[in-house]
């Protein structure tokens, strides 16, 4: 509920968000983790159906 919080708070469609960063967080580097968090995330066009 507070990623949920957040993404709102910070200005992408919540389930978007979700779908996205549970897509990408399998495969997402260790040290590129933060570019998942809401206030840094941009969606992936790319991966998008």
């Amino acid at each position: 509920m507070t990623l949920i919080q957040s993404a709102m708070l910070n200005g992408p469609d919540s389930y978007a968000y979700l779908k996205d960063v549970l897509t990408r967080l399998p495969t997402q580097k260790n040290n590129a983790i933060d570019q998942l968090l809401p206030l840094n995330w941009k969606l992936d066009e790319s991966n998008e159906n």
